[in-house]
């Protein structure tokens, strides 16, 4: 697929990450959603007159060509919605972004990655659970993701760097900059072992509304979100409500009853909201992971259809149970999920290359 209109179909108005998916399931690519006529657009779910008459393609592909540049003078990776690269993890929410930009060494895709986060006031009892933790979580071969803002954020990076685990941080803005400014050392050592990772292009300044964005990518991207710390009103809490409601395991440390930013972390634990946590070997109990002695590497996850969403899997059996070859308006019928829906998983599972697509718009498993 061409990366400069996966680019501009994001620089397009009244385009979200929903739709645009949507877009390049019924054309097929998101090139040829640039060249569709306007009749074939007006069909597709979600496309009204009033989207129509605003679409900006010629503006987009330009604004596209600027960042494209700015991408290959930086070796910034471009990742769209399905491609094998993009976390398969976070492609299994349903507000996932649909085009993410990332710089560094880590895979986004490997067997373990957790997301650690918490309040920007760490105290010292945050940070020596931070320490801990991911002392605890060295002999797992796990990735750490977290939003490389102040306090619990910043040092569990910083502990991962210390204990040489691959680190990952999620922006709220674009890969041009750092914010805070003064963990841009700590940024530059993460490219090393880990990477920075955001759905922002060049330019976007880490307005308010971005932070909730990034805690999306945040929480999606894990098997589990840790919260260090937090008091009860934060970013850090949210980041759980996200994980919680993508169906994610979600850990806390207790802290005392009159300590200002253990009373999120003890919110969690009281409503059920997350499991209570005192070190990393309780994770791993949970979560089931066993230790990898030193001299042995883990073998890369074997993509089974399990690891598909609740929808994908439907669509994939259904195929499966019909001789192996379905056409899509029965896939419709049998499958009772709207055409939009159901195009986009078909791309999805194609693209993993669970399915084949035959002329006339049938499907059949790839055995």
């Amino acid at each position: 697929m061409s990366t400069l209109h996966q680019i501009a179909l994001t620089f397009t108005k009244n385009i979200g990450d929903h739709l645009a998916k949507v877009l390049v399931s019924y054309c097929g690519s998101a090139e040829a959603v640039f060249e569709a006529p306007v009749k074939k657009l007006m069909q597709i779910p979600g496309i009204s007159t009033k989207t129509i008459a605003q679409l900006n393609f010629k503006d987009a592909l330009e604004r596209a060509r600027r960042e494209l540049d700015f991408i290959e003078r930086n070796d910034i990776k471009v990742m769209f919605y399905g491609d094998a690269a993009y976390p398969k993890r976070l492609k299994n929410c349903n507000d996932a972004p649909a085009l993410l930009y990332y710089k560094g060494t880590a895979n986004l895709n490997e067997a373990r990655i957790i997301s650690v986060v918490g309040t920007r006031n760490a105290t010292d009892y945050g940070k020596q659970l931070c320490r801990e933790l991911i002392d605890d979580l060295k002999a797992y071969d796990v990735i750490i993701v977290s939003g490389l803002a102040y306090g619990i954020d910043v040092t569990a990076h910083k502990e991962c760097l210390r204990a040489g685990i691959p680190t990952v941080g999620v922006l709220a803005h674009g890969l041009d900059r750092i914010y805070p400014a003064q963990n841009k050392p700590i940024a530059d050592k993460m490219l090393g072992n880990g990477g920075l990772l955001t759905d922002f292009p060049s330019g976007t300044t880490p307005d308010r509304e971005n932070f909730p964005k990034r805690n999306r990518i945040v929480a999606g991207m894990a098997d589990a979100t840790i919260v260090v710390e937090a008091s009860i009103k934060g970013g850090a809490l949210i980041t759980a409500e996200i994980a919680n409601s993508y169906n994610r395991d979600v850990f806390a440390f207790p802290g005392r009853i009159t300590d200002e930013f253990s009373t999120g972390c003890n919110f969690l634990i009281r409503n059920n909201k997350a499991a209570l946590l005192t070190s990393g070997a309780d994770l791993a109990y949970i979560l089931g992971w066993e230790k990898l002695d030193g001299n042995t590497k883990q073998q890369a996850q074997l993509t089974l259809p399990i690891d598909l969403s609740a929808n994908e899997l439907l669509v994939f059996e259904t195929i499966k149970q019909n001789a192996g070859m379905l056409g899509i308006d029965d896939l419709a019928f049998k499958t009772n999920l709207p055409l939009s829906q159901l195009a986009m998983n078909l791309l999805n599972l194609e693209m993993q290359g669970f399915v084949n697509s035959l002329p006339g718009k049938a499907y059949t498993i790839n055995h």
